[in-house]
């Protein structure tokens, strides 16, 4: 029986192909799985961190993605989420603003509830980003 490859990934071949060169190392398999981990890790391509190895080495010009630089670093990722934290604990203490400016013969009303809700919410989320990290 002839299976039939993916179109759209004979066409990524055939681009990479013509705009690009593979590269082959060996290495020990302890220091390939450490890599890879790191890598992972990083949030970042095993194929980028090499590259921007390789022009960095040769002083030659990379193109670097603003994405994973910005999040590349485990510190850099928990600053992410310490500045998200803190517009949560901004957005709750408005909500919970909004809440308590409601009228006590609207304190039963759906309106009120759904503010409680979200205060609520608000706070189980923060909670939740100080257990990640």
């Amino acid at each position: 029986m002839k299976t039939m490859s993916n179109p759209s990934n004979a066409s990524k071949q055939r681009w990479n192909a013509g705009n690009y060169t593979q590269v082959k190392i060996n290495v020990r398999p302890v220091l390939a799985s450490a890599f890879k981990s790191a890598c992972a890790e990083a949030g970042a391509s095993m194929a980028s961190v090499l590259a921007g190895f390789m022009a960095s080495y040769s002083q030659f010009p990379a193109k670097r993605n603003p994405l994973v630089d910005q999040y590349a670093t485990r510190k850099l990722r928990r600053r992410a989420v310490e500045a998200l934290i803190s517009q949560m604990e901004s957005l709750a203490l408005a909500e919970e603003s909004y809440r308590d400016n409601i009228p006590e013969n609207l304190r039963g009303s759906i309106r009120y509830e759904d503010a409680d809700r979200s205060v609520d919410i608000a706070y189980e989320a923060i909670d939740r980003l100080r257990e990640i990290y």
